[in-house]
């Protein structure tokens, strides 16, 4: 088929559009967010890197319900520093111990995970990695973009190059250098290796972790799994999925 010369130009730059369309949709799609929220933050870590930190990215870890994915995990010898980044926008709400915080952005609010709860989790897989004790494994969360903390945070809630500084804020050293590498050699090795086929897997792992607990069956026994509140310890309040039949069957899962 013969395209005239006098439409040629103008199809040329629909296809254009076309083309600048998709773009803009994919590098604002949730993923590619996130992407470029990890890429800026590892640009960020580079000059601890040159300061004698270990720095590893996308780091998957098993644990005793599937997987869990560490954006940043940095290694030194004042301890083990733990990145969670969050790629936002807008105002953002909440305080240390409430379950979901809130995102407002053109006069809408949007509830999310308190990141440090979910950066918890990746504490707890570093500690059974490592077998180090929990004081020395520090939670970072650090806000990209042009997101605005509206509500006194604690200090490792930080917006941009701020973690850096909290980072440096620890000056006693814990570690001798060859534990530093020891460590760093132990999660090169543990790690599932970073490629497309973990990213799947673990993307599978979270969309049955948060299927709606109705629809849950205990691995063991196949019964329901209902939602729980843990009613004392440094837990108190946080909810968890148990088995329907306990105390006969005791399998929990995290929320």
């Amino acid at each position: 088929m013969v395209v005239p010369s006098n439409i040629a130009p103008v199809m040329s730059v629909l296809l254009c559009l076309v083309l600048a369309s998709c773009v803009s949709r994919y590098l604002k799609s949730p993923r590619m967010k996130g992407r470029i929220g990890e890429w800026r933050v590892r640009w960020m870590t580079r000059p601890l890197g040159k300061q004698g930190y270990r720095t590893l990215h996308n780091v998957t870890l098993k644990t005793a319900n599937g997987t869990t994915q560490i954006d940043h995990v940095l290694l030194s010898p004042y301890g083990c520093f733990v990145l969670e980044t969050k790629n936002m926008k807008g105002w953002i709400f909440g305080s240390e111990k409430q379950a979901r915080w809130t995102q407002k952005l053109h006069r809408r609010s949007f509830s999310f995970q308190n990141p440090l709860r979910q950066n918890y989790k990746h504490l707890k897989a570093l500690e059974a990695t490592l077998s180090v004790p929990s004081e020395y494994l520090h939670s970072v969360i650090i806000f990209v973009g042009s997101a605005v903390l509206k509500t006194e945070m604690p200090p490792n809630v930080t917006r941009g190059t701020g973690f850096v500084s909290y980072i440096r804020s620890f000056a006693t050293p814990v570690f001798s250098e060859a534990q530093v590498e020891a460590m760093h050699e132990a999660l090169l090795t543990g790690r599932l290796a970073p490629t497309l086929a973990t990213h799947r897997a673990h993307v599978k792992h979270l969309k049955q972790r948060n299927e709606s607990p109705a629809t849950r069956q205990c691995p063991k026994c196949g019964s329901a799994m209902v939602v729980r509140v843990v009613k004392s310890g440094p837990k108190q309040g946080q909810q968890f999925l148990g088995c329907s039949t306990f105390p006969q069957c005791r399998v929990t899962q995290a929320l």
